[in-house]
């Protein structure tokens, strides 16, 4: 078994990831989505957290980075867990600077440090972690890659990062989500073929 399906069957298993077309989960934009994605219960499950931390380990070796930094607030214990493994300086980049004190965008110490690996948990269509790195840049450092746990695949993403010249991974993936779950026959047949129509049109899919 590859590593994305590795990944993928285990946030079903920890339930990080529902499925329910049936009944949809509206985000806050409104769009109507059949899937729920909360890496954060990876930090509940040892085993889980365990194997996600090796697998992001694995992704960065070879490298040339000084610090890992995750975007806040989900990507902050994932950049911990890996800066720890790593033996790496740890910094988080917060969402909009700090309303009082310094005023610091980015938390922790940048003396010393050029390049930075990002690591955020989630990326629908970027925005979140590109305004991080954005931060980062602006700070006079350099981004060397965005690592993130899973991704849904918009195409709004790749033109996100395309744009800010930024390179991303991630550990798993919507494409490989659906084949383990009908693998595991988490959904059906009938299921996942709603549901890889919701991938390829979000805003016009209907359950």
């Amino acid at each position: 078994m590859s590593v994305a399906s590795e990944v993928a069957k285990k946030l079903l298993q920890i339930k990080a990831i529902k499925l329910n077309p049936q009944n949809p989960f509206t985000w806050a934009s409104g769009i109507k989505s059949p899937i729920y994605c909360d890496n954060r219960i990876i930090l509940s499950h040892p085993s889980a957290r365990d194997y996600v931390t090796y697998c992001l380990e694995k992704k960065v070796l070879g490298m040339k980075y000084d610090a890992i930094a995750g975007v806040a607030t989900s990507g902050i214990a994932f950049g911990a867990l890996l800066a720890q493994k790593t033996e790496k300086p740890m910094l988080y980049v917060r969402s909009k600077p700090k309303a009082h004190g310094r005023q610091n965008m980015i938390e922790g110490d940048l003396d010393g440090i050029e390049n930075i690996i990002v690591i955020e948990d989630l990326i629908s269509t970027g925005g979140s972690v590109l305004k991080a790195v954005e931060a980062i840049r602006e700070a006079g450092c350099n981004v060397v890659n965005v690592q993130a746990i899973f991704t849904y695949g918009f195409p709004q993403a790749q033109e996100a990062f395309a744009g800010a010249d930024c390179t991303f991974e991630t550990l798993t993936n919507y494409p490989e989500l659906l084949e383990e779950a009908l693998r595991s026959e988490y959904i059906s047949e009938n299921e996942y073929q709603s549901l890889n129509k919701w991938s390829q049109s979000p805003t016009e899919w209907t359950p």
